[in-house]
């Protein structure tokens, strides 16, 4: 059971969030609504028939029906809806700033222009509670010439987004596909993070480093199988952005208690605390931190420190860095 003052530390201390894919927050009760209010059919005849469908037992068996979730959104009203739900249980959860995965060839794929996509998104992060800036990813199980395209087609809405990921499918699929892209990325200005090493090997990050130059590593929990990157990401103090409740629900390790965010912290690696796909794999931020926190040796100094990380890790100016960090330890300072 977690103790009561740590786990209102964990609720009400400021922090940031650095890996939320958009669409996995889209919840059941809303995909009913779009699929209503766009008269798409579902597969599912009940918003509990749906949550039973997320019996996943891999990446793959999630990412189907997650892109099943997403033929619902349609209108530019439905990308703001669901960005704006986000943003609110963000804030309730205490997260000052949230960085947002999206992915516009899911939707453009289905027809629906990038305009709609990016805009209903980015029109949300402008009404927010709190900052928010926009991560936009390409799917890995495609091609790079498609990635290609898909950047070329963001340029007219540069100004509404910071970066380019890498997320989907990770096996078969190493980041070196994506060199070339990846260096464009980088000559426009682009922040570059890309997801390696949830079910790819130690390699994926090596080269999601080496060849894309990334300057974050999405999940990275597999890096501990390699004793020399583990040394290079401390040394550079490389940002992992892990995500405890999408391991065990996607079983990347079975349970919570064999979870080696600990032993990442450790290991002196700049580790942070994300939700991943929250509506899909069981809960928001807090969620995350409060079952970490249960199931593993983590006190209030690991709070601390999994607070800032994520600020630090965070691609905000310099003079906003240090007064989210001030704000972290003005508050433990206090607690």
């Amino acid at each position: 059971m977690l103790d009561e003052r740590l786990r209102n530390l964990l609720q009400n201390m400021p922090k940031a969030e650095l890996h939320i894919h958009i669409e996995g927050s889209l919840e059941p009760e809303l995909i009913f609504e779009l699929a209503q209010r766009n008269g798409v059919d579902l597969a599912y005849s009940s918003v509990e028939a749906l949550r039973e469908a997320y019996a996943f037992t891999d990446l793959q068996s999630f990412l189907d029906i997650y892109y099943a979730g997403a033929s619902v959104l349609l209108k530019e009203q439905d990308f703001y809806d669901m960005t704006a739900a986000y943003l609110a249980r963000a804030h309730a959860d205490n997260v000052r700033h949230a960085e947002i995965f999206f992915d516009p060839q899911t939707h453009t794929a289905r027809g629906v222009p990038f305009e709609t996509v990016i805009n209903g998104i980015w029109r949300a992060c402008q009404d927010a509670p709190l900052s928010a800036s926009l991560i936009m990813c390409f799917l890995r199980h495609l091609s790079e010439d498609e990635a290609i395209a898909t950047l070329e087609q963001s340029l007219p809405y540069r100004d509404k987004f910071i970066g380019v990921g890498l997320d989907s499918s990770e096996v078969g699929h190493p980041p070196e596909k994506f060199a070339r892209v990846f260096e464009r990325a980088r000559s426009l200005g682009l922040r570059l993070v890309a997801h390696a090493g949830e079910e790819g090997p130690p390699a994926y990050i090596e080269s999601a480093l080496d060849v894309l130059k990334v300057e974050r590593i999405d999940h990275g929990v597999r890096s501990l199988e390699s004793p020399a990157l583990v040394e290079r990401l401390a040394r550079e103090q490389m940002a992992l952005t892990v995500c405890p409740l999408s391991n065990i629900k996607l079983r990347v390790f079975d349970v919570m208690g064999s979870h080696n965010l600990r032993t990442l912290l450790d290991a002196n690696l700049a580790v942070t605390v994300n939700s991943d796909d929250p509506a899909y794999f069981g809960g928001y931020v807090n969620e995350n931190y409060f079952a970490a926190f249960e199931a593993l040796p983590l006190d209030e100094s690991h709070a601390r420190q999994l607070a800032r990380n994520s600020f630090q890790a965070a691609f905000v100016d310099p003079e906003r860095k240090r007064a989210f960090l001030a704000e972290v330890d003005g508050f433990f300072a206090n607690a």
